[in-house]
C-alpha cells in the first residue's frame, strides 16, 4: 500500500509539470497586460492591478494565484483617450464623439512590471518580470506595440506536504531523499508580444516561458517523462460595438496553446463585456471544456477601479469545488482626466 501512495506524488509532479504550468485569469479583458507585455504604456497614465484568484474553493491544494502589476508611458504627451481609458468629466468617452474624433497616439515607449505568485499543492511559483514596448501609429486611427517581458521565476516544493505514510516519512522518489525541507529552481524568464489595436478593436499574439527549459528535483534516471517548462501562446481579439449613446458591448476570444495541455493542446475562451459610461460593467465568459463565470465592476471616480468574477466548472470537479472567486483592484496614477475641465485633443 505504502508503495502505491508514493506513486501519487510522481504522478503529479509529471501532470503538474507538463501541462498548463500558468494561471487562468477569467478577466484578462481588464488586464491584457498580464499576458501580452506589449501593452506597456498604452494609457496616459500609470496603470496599477492587484488581484487574486481562488480556484476551486473547497478544493485541498486547489491553486491560488495573486499578482501585482504597475505599466505606464514615457514620452507620451496627448490627452486623447484609448480603448480602456477612463471616463472625461462632462462627456461620455465610449459615445458617438469618442468614435468621430479617436486617432493614434503618437510614437512613445512603455516600461512595467508584474509580480506572479502562484501555489499548487505542493508546488509554489514567483514570477518577476520587468517589461518595455513601443508604440507607433500605422493610420491616423490604429497603432502598434510590440514588447518582451524579462525575469526570473523561482519555482519551488514542500517536501513537508508529502507525507502519504502516515508515519512522518515525506519520502518521495520523485523529489529525492531529503527528508523534508523546501526545494527551489531559479529559471530565466523570458516573454513577448504585438498588439495591434483601434478605436473599435484590438489583436494580441504573445508568448510567455519562451525559453524551453528542464525542471527536476531529482536527478534520477529512472524517471522516464522529465518535468519541462513549456512555451504558452495567447491570441487575443476583441471588438467594441455601440449599442447606444451610453452603453457599448466588448466581445473577446482567446485561444491558449501549451503543448501537451490538453488532447489538441488548445484551448478557446469566449467573452462578453457591458459598460455603462464606463462607470459599470457586466459580463460572462465561456472556457471550452472547463466552465462558465460572471464577472462585475466598476469606476469609482478616475482613481480607482474593482471587478469581481466567479467561475464555474462543468468538469468532475465541481462535485468537491464550490466555484472559482476573482477580483481585480486597480489604481490609476497621473490620469490627466481628473481635472474637472476635460482636455481638448
Amino acid at each position: 500500500m505504502k508503495k502505491k501512495l508514493l506513486i501519487i506524488p510522481v504522478l503529479l509532479l509529471s501532470v503538474q509539470l507538463l501541462a498548463q504550468q500558468r494561471p487562468h485569469y477569467t478577466q484578462y479583458i481588464l488586464n491584457n497586460y498580464i499576458l501580452n507585455p506589449a501593452l506597456s504604456g498604452i494609457e496616459n497614465y500609470t496603470d496599477i492591478k492587484i488581484s487574486t484568484r481562488d480556484q476551486w474553493v473547497g478544493l485541498n491544494g486547489a491553486p491560488k494565484t495573486s499578482y501585482f502589476s504597475i505599466q505606464g508611458p514615457i514620452g507620451k504627451n496627448d490627452y486623447r483617450t484609448s480603448s480602456t481609458s477612463f471616463q472625461v468629466p462632462g462627456q461620455n468617452p465610449r459615445g458617438k464623439y469618442y468614435w468621430e474624433n479617436y486617432t493614434a497616439a503618437e510614437p512613445h515607449h512603455g516600461i512595467g512590471l508584474t509580480l506572479v505568485n502562484d501555489r499548487t499543492g505542493s508546488f509554489n511559483r514567483i514570477t518577476a518580470n520587468a517589461t518595455y514596448a513601443y508604440h507607433l501609429g500605422l493610420s491616423p486611427t490604429t497603432n502598434l506595440s510590440a514588447g518582451f517581458s524579462a525575469g526570473i521565476t523561482n519555482i519551488s516544493l514542500d517536501k513537508s506536504k508529502h507525507d502519504f505514510s502516515g508515519n512522518g516519512d515525506p519520502y518521495d522518489p520523485a523529489t529525492g531523499a531529503s527528508l523534508s525541507g523546501e526545494i527551489n529552481k531559479i529559471r530565466p524568464d523570458l516573454g513577448v508580444g504585438v498588439w495591434l489595436y483601434s478605436k473599435s478593436y484590438f489583436i494580441g499574439l504573445s508568448a510567455q516561458q519562451i525559453i524551453p527549459q528542464k525542471l527536476a528535483f531529482a536527478d534520477d534516471a529512472a524517471f522516464l517523462t522529465k518535468g519541462r517548462l513549456l512555451p504558452h501562446v495567447f491570441l487575443t481579439a476583441g471588438y467594441r460595438i455601440l449599442l447606444g449613446e451610453d452603453i457599448n458591448a466588448i466581445p473577446s476570444v482567446m485561444l491558449k496553446y501549451v503543448n501537451g495541455s490538453s488532447k489538441n493542446s488548445f484551448q478557446p475562451e469566449m467573452n462578453l463585456k457591458v459598460q455603462y459610461q464606463d462607470l459599470l460593467w457586466l459580463g460572462g465568459s465561456y472556457r471550452y471544456q472547463d466552465g462558465y463565470a460572471g464577472m462585475a465592476g466598476i469606476n469609482v471616480g478616475n482613481t480607482f477601479n474593482v471587478g469581481y468574477a466567479y467561475d464555474f466548472t462543468t468538469t468532475a470537479l465541481n462535485t468537491v469545488s464550490r466555484g472559482t472567486h476573482e477580483i481585480i483592484v486597480g489604481f490609476t496614477i497621473g490620469n490627466k482626466y481628473s481635472e474637472k475641465c476635460p482636455r481638448c485633443w
